[in-house]
């Protein structure tokens, strides 16, 4: 019996020499993950900040805040890191517990248009109370 068993690695040279895992792309998608989180911390303390500022305000209030292109900028830029961020969330969670190929195809689609579609209202919804 021998005492030093050995361990086969099952990649290519060129996988070992790139780097790449089993997924080939992970680490992106992590990646994006963390940024996005990190981006967010600031976002949306600035949200938070702004919803005290503007409580009670009516909408010619909101409107001339936005209007200023310094908080319209942070609002877009929290509006697409949030729901960047939520698409690789959820399609972590799709990819993870749906296993039929059809179904995982389907699912994440309707995610992302779903997700595209409120981030789009979203935005428009900054610009129509900026412009």
């Amino acid at each position: 019996m021998d005492k030093n068993p050995k361990i086969t690695v099952m990649r290519s040279q060129l996988g070992r020499a790139r780097g790449l895992g089993a997924a080939k792309s992970g680490f992106h998608h992590w990646w994006a993950q963390r940024v996005t989180a990190i981006a967010l911390l600031p976002l949306s303390l600035y949200f938070v900040a702004s919803v005290m500022i503007l409580s009670g305000a009516d909408r010619a209030a909101m409107a001339g805040y936005i209007g200023q292109p310094w908080n319209a900028v942070l609002f877009l830029a929290l509006i697409g890191a949030l729901f960047y961020h939520l698409a690789l969330g959820l399609q972590t969670v799709i990819e993870d517990y749906i296993h039929g190929e059809a179904s995982k195809l389907v699912s994440l689609l309707a995610m992302r248009a779903a997700v595209a579609l409120l981030a789009l209202a979203s935005a428009v919804s900054v610009l129509k109370l900026a412009l």
